[in-house]
């Protein structure tokens, strides 16, 4: 038979950690994260790994995918599918129950629709190629070759570049992808009534802040990490950066922060409506209910381990 991967997914700030810690007690399952940021050393706050919440009932619930890799080293879908494989397979070779718990749409859409990624190296002479041709005409010339599920690829020209060079390297190398066990699929999404997200957006803000996560930023660029590339990593640290830099004052910050944070979670939602329509089944769940009644969902036969 096929193993059960078992997906938590939901926008920010809605409490997908605690649920698949809370799954993961009841299986003695184990907890593969799928956030994009999180696999970064050193940030904790701004990413919200909340740590806290893998230590329930008195244990530390076993998870994978964060604290990987520095923040100065790139970190990309590919990657995330190499590493996915190795923690899903040495979590099946233990005969553990694997959760996958996240909040990037695209990398939980790469493992439940089995994406074909290539491994494309860094093209130096083919950047070069493209100096002098214009954001506008390069953006033209990747939707000819791929569909634009979002603006991500386009919103830099390094990362214009960068979709660009990855779809090249598809067309010259048709079998240089990575390829997941089969698995089956089931998936979960937690739900809230938009204004209710948005209060729950601007609570676990404060709460950061008081946390410092204005420190934590600091401390990253003390440890040799630019504010340029903090700034590429968006939101908190986008923000936080700039007030250390002076570029806005603390007001600002949280203003600024919290209607971006917003715009963040429509996306998200967005992007989990898409994998909808493109056959994923999502069961949601009302994030309102109780922990009991959330995991009865998820495990209806399941009891709270002695």
């Amino acid at each position: 038979m096929e193993p059960t991967l078992i997906t938590i997914l939901g926008p920010t700030a809605t409490g997908k950690t605690a649920l698949a810690a809370e799954v993961a007690y009841r299986t003695g399952g184990e907890i593969i994260s799928a956030d994009s940021r999180q696999v970064f050393r050193g940030m904790d706050i701004g990413t919200g790994k909340d740590l806290a919440d893998y230590h329930i009932h008195g244990t530390d619930i076993p998870h994978h995918l964060i604290d990987i890799c520095s923040p100065a080293e790139e970190y990309n879908a590919y990657r995330f599918l190499n590493d996915f494989k190795q923690a899903f397979c040495s979590i099946q070779d233990r005969g553990k129950q694997a959760i996958l718990c996240g909040g990037t749409g695209l990398y939980i859409d790469a493992v439940v629709r089995s994406y074909k990624l290539p491994d494309a190296p860094v093209d130096p002479e083919f950047r070069k190629s493209l100096e002098d041709v214009s954001d506008e005409a390069l953006t033209a010339r990747l939707a000819s070759m791929t569909k634009l599920h979002n603006h991500t690829d386009t919103e830099t020209r390094d990362r214009l570049l960068r979709a660009l060079e990855i779809q090249e390297y598809r067309l010259q190398h048709p079998e240089g992808f990575t390829r997941l066990p089969a698995m089956q699929h089931r998936i979960f999404g937690i739900s809230f009534p938009r204004e209710v997200i948005i209060k729950r957006i601007g609570d676990r803000l404060r709460q950061r802040i008081d946390e410092g996560m204005v420190d934590e930023v600091q401390r990253l660029i003390d440890n040799g990490i630019s504010p340029q590339r903090l700034m590429r990593f968006g939101l908190e640290y986008r923000h936080v950066t700039r007030r250390i830099l002076g570029e806005c004052t603390d007001e600002e910050l949280y203003r600024d922060l919290f209607t971006d944070i917003r715009r963040f979670a429509k996306r998200q939602m967005t992007w989990f409506r898409r994998m909808e329509r493109n056959g994923v089944d999502i069961h949601w769940i009302d994030g309102s209910l109780s922990m009991d009644e959330k995991v009865a969902q998820i495990l209806p036969s399941h009891h709270p381990q002695e």
